[in-house]
Formats: C-alpha cells, structure tokens, sequence
C-alpha cells in the first residue's frame, strides 16, 4: 500500500490539480505535503524541467518524501513560505496548492490526541517539535481565555459555562487525556448531537495549539509577492473559519474591510477568483468520508 492511500487519502485531488492550470516546466509549491497524494499528481504533470516544492512541519509526513530530483520536500510550516522558497532561490511561482486541517493519519493515530474516536495524551500539535499542547490549553488557561477559544474557533454558545466547567474540573487533578476530558464535557453533550459538539471543542483546541488562523493569514499575505501573473492558488478548506480567510483574501486582498481603491474606484486585488466554490461529489464522500466538509476555492494573479 503506498503512502498516500495508507496515510492520507487526497481530496478533491483531480479538481484541485487541475486548477492549477500546471506548465511543463512550471514551478509549483504544496505546502501541505501530507501523504504526497496531490504532489505525486503535480509531478505526473510536470515536464523535466518543472520543479514542485511541498512543505510539511510533521515529521510523520516527511517519512512519504518522494524520490523525484524535480522535487524538494521542506520540513517547515507553510506560514515560512516566502523565507524558505528563497533560500532555494526561487523569485516566483506558477502555481500553491494547499488542503488545509488535519490529515487522516494525524486523526488515525490515538497518541496524537487529534481525535475524538481515541482515547489518547492530550497534545494535537501539527509539529511535534512545538512548545504548546493540548493539555497546556486544558490546564493552563483561565476561564475567559478558554471561553473565547471555544467561542470564536468552536463556534460554541454555550462556551462560557464549557470553559467554567473545565476550570473547575481541574483545580484537584490535571486533566491530561481525551477521555478525562470527555468526561468534563458530558453534561454538555446533547443527544444526537454528542459526536458534533466534540469536533467543535477539539477544532477549537486544535487551532489554538497551532495558530492555525494566524498561519493562514500569514501565509495568504505572502502571495502577492510570491506568485507570478497568470499564476493560480488552489485552495482546500475544512471548516468556515478558514473558509472565511480564504474567500475574503480572494475578494478583497485583506481580511477586514472593503478591498483598496485606485483615485477612480477602481477596486485593486492581487487574486481574481476563478469560477464558483467547488465541493466533493456524492460519490467521493462516500469513499472518504473526510470530504464531505471540503471546500476549493480557484484564483488566479493579476
């Protein structure tokens, strides 16, 4: 079995391909390498002269690397792009392929603590190198911190008496696994809607441990600079949070605000959307149930 099947099935891998509109001798960046399932499709389209570049900050993913001499896998966070794509001397780009959240192989292994399905350490850090975990969050932050956390990256109502609960659970013994902390969040789990309520709680702790928001606008300011005209950005989301970033980049070149103006209202964007939001078919979520929240946005450079 090979790496991409066994450690992360791609979504919408030919429409995300596709959209890139790739040239023979193009250069492109993957800067969520992942299993390698979209980079291996980058390069079956490259010529011998193209050159594909692919980031990954988990060092379980860098054990997919492919023996390509056209290809150069970086162990670094994509948010790093502009400074780690110069030091291997590229100006410009043709094309940046991203599938934002966590791979399969992240949710399938327990001791990452990603998922809900697994009882495991408390920890979700996309770099297992990095300082912050899970259990830090948990255990560490106060009642409001945790309340905004679950309010604005959980999207929860209820995230003021989640965060009351949490603190005062942990006053006599740290909460330091998924099921010590399931246990706390019990009486806030309604029924039929326990397995929904959770991802929100863990998405919440997830970005939070990542800076998940923060990397994305960082990265997304960068490619003005990075990507030449004509050039395309091939984006997979997860959830509205990051959808939102996405979408409002595209649109406006910022993430507050109306787009710039020129002295005659001429409306100035880096990126120029290409054609509607594109989803999974019925039958790819049927296959991989993973997809059904995917989301791909298309833009080009002007």
């Amino acid at each position: 079995m090979t790496a991409t099947n066994s450690y992360h099935k791609p979504v919408l891998l030919t429409e995300s391909i596709d959209a890139l509109n790739i040239k023979e001798e193009g250069i492109y960046v993957d800067v969520t390498f992942g299993g390698g399932g979209h980079s291996r499709e980058i390069l079956n389209r490259l010529g011998k002269k193209g050159r594909l570049y692919a980031f990954d900050q988990d060092e379980d993913a860098i054990k997919n690397s492919i023996d390509d001499e056209r290809f150069t896998l970086i162990n670094q966070n994509f948010r790093y792009i502009a400074r780690f794509l110069k030091f291997y001397g590229v100006k410009k780009v043709d094309g940046i392929l991203g599938d934002f959240g966590v791979s399969s192989h992240q949710f399938d292994v327990p001791e990452r603590g990603f998922s809900t399905r697994f009882d495991g350490v408390l920890d979700m850090r996309m770099n297992q190198n990095g300082g912050v975990s899970a259990q830090n969050i948990v255990n560490e932050y106060d009642e409001n911190q945790l309340y905004r956390l679950f309010y604005n990256y959980g999207e929860l109502k209820n995230a003021k008496a989640i965060a009351k609960a949490i603190v005062a659970a942990r006053v006599n013994t740290p909460i330091r696994t998924g099921s010590e902390l399931q246990e706390i969040l019990k009486p806030f789990l309604q029924k039929f809607k326990e397995n929904k309520t959770l991802a929100q709680i863990y998405q919440a702790i997830r970005i939070e441990v990542n800076e998940e928001m923060q990397v994305l606008e960082d990265f997304l300011l960068q490619l003005p600079d990075i990507v030449s005209v004509g050039g395309r950005i091939s984006f997979i989301s997860y959830h509205s949070l990051e959808d939102r970033l996405v979408k409002r980049f595209i649109r406006d070149g910022k993430f507050d605000g109306a787009a710039e103006k020129d002295f005659y209202g001429n409306t100035f964007v880096p990126f120029k959307k290409i054609g509607g939001m594109i989803t999974p078919t019925d039958e790819e979520i049927k296959e991989n149930n993973r997809a059904r929240s995917a989301k791909l946005r298309i833009a080009e450079r002007i």
